[in-house]
């Protein structure tokens, strides 16, 4: 249950730092935040600080957050003589206060990843020694266990992991053997990797090494890019239909989460740390309704050199909303009736 609740929490706080991320550069920019809310349906608290134009409040369901600028809803009266009106806001600071959402949880799983890389040290596979047996896998079936070292497979010896997994795939349906060494001699089994992607269920062991400042900065840096480079690539698979996309709705990230926080605080930080950069590469697709559909309007002002009508943007984001709703609230709802129906 503790598990649930920190991932609940989590969850809530990758929403509340991308609304952050538009809340500060709308402030930075001038812009009069009107609201600012984390989750959303029935508010349970809400506060609007003497002298300010903004109402914190925060409501019963923490998947979702936002933030109400003034003037970005084209179906209010705009003065253009309010220099606080996003409406009004100059081309760079309405682009910059857009980005802004994703780049603060690009930015938060940067932070994560060097705190984590500080306080456990740098993940390395300690060589072809079994650190996870999926107990759905033909590996589990045939008895592989944690701690045994790969020797080989198919009758080929294997090096690392990278081999060994060319091998097993290149024998997708197929009975093969695999040796392996154990504390009491070698033993040779018959696993059969799966005929849709090639594996058997196994992953490494891996060893945390203890890593300086300067290493830990540098790991920062590189991984979450290569990682957002990873999910781009794995969203044009889908797009090009070479890869079948695995949706989620909130219950079902919440429940991954958990069983990530279950296992160990580190697993979980690793979790979290790689959902916010999907959150940031997800938000910045160019489709209607996310931040990078407002961005490509805002490209095509920045060429044309004139503003989009404000009506036809607001009713092509209207669309992507819709889109967006057609497809997650049904997973929604199925992910609840599987929680409390079937349980």
């Amino acid at each position: 249950m503790t598990g649930k609740i920190l991932a609940i929490l989590g969850l809530g706080l990758l929403m509340a730092v991308h609304e952050g991320g538009h809340f500060l550069l709308a402030r930075i920019f001038k812009m009069r935040v009107l609201k600012f809310s984390i989750g959303f349906g029935p508010v349970l608290w809400s506060k609007k600080p003497k002298g300010s134009s903004t109402t914190y409040q925060i409501a019963l369901l923490p998947f979702l957050a936002y933030v109400q600028i003034a003037g970005m809803n084209p179906h209010e009266e705009i003065d253009p003589d309010d220099k606080e009106s996003y409406a009004n806001a100059s081309w760079l600071g309405r682009f910059l206060t857009i980005l802004a959402g994703p780049i603060a949880n690009y930015l938060l799983a940067v932070v994560a990843v060097f705190f984590l890389m500080l306080a456990v040290g740098r993940p390395e596979i300690d060589g072809l020694k079994v650190g996870v047996v999926d107990p759905k896998g033909s590996a589990n079936a045939a008895h592989v266990q944690i701690g045994d070292e790969v020797r080989s497979i198919g009758g080929k010896d294997v090096h690392d992991w990278e081999e060994m997994r060319g091998q097993i795939q290149s024998h997708r349906g197929e009975e093969i053997d695999i040796v392996l060494r154990r504390a009491d001699g070698e033993v040779k089994l018959r696993v059969t990797p799966s005929k849709e992607e090639g594996v058997i269920g196994i992953r490494p062991k891996e060893i945390r090494t203890p890593v300086p400042f300067s290493t830990a900065a540098k790991i920062a840096t590189v991984q979450p890019a290569q990682s957002a480079l990873e999910m781009l690539k794995g969203f044009w698979r889908i797009v090009t239909r070479k890869e079948k996309a695995e949706l989620r709705g909130p219950v079902g990230i919440v429940g991954e989460a958990s069983s990530h926080i279950d296992k160990s605080v580190e697993d979980g930080v690793s979790f979290f740390a790689a959902l916010s950069i999907y959150l940031c590469v997800f938000n910045l697709l160019p489709f209607p309704a996310l931040d990078g559909g407002r961005l490509a309007f805002l490209l095509y002002e920045f060429v044309a050199r004139r503003r989009p009508n404000a009506l036809v943007e607001a009713r092509v984001h209207m669309v992507g909303l819709l889109a967006l709703l057609a497809l997650f609230l049904p997973l929604f709802f199925m992910e609840i009736w599987k929680l409390f129906v079937k349980g």
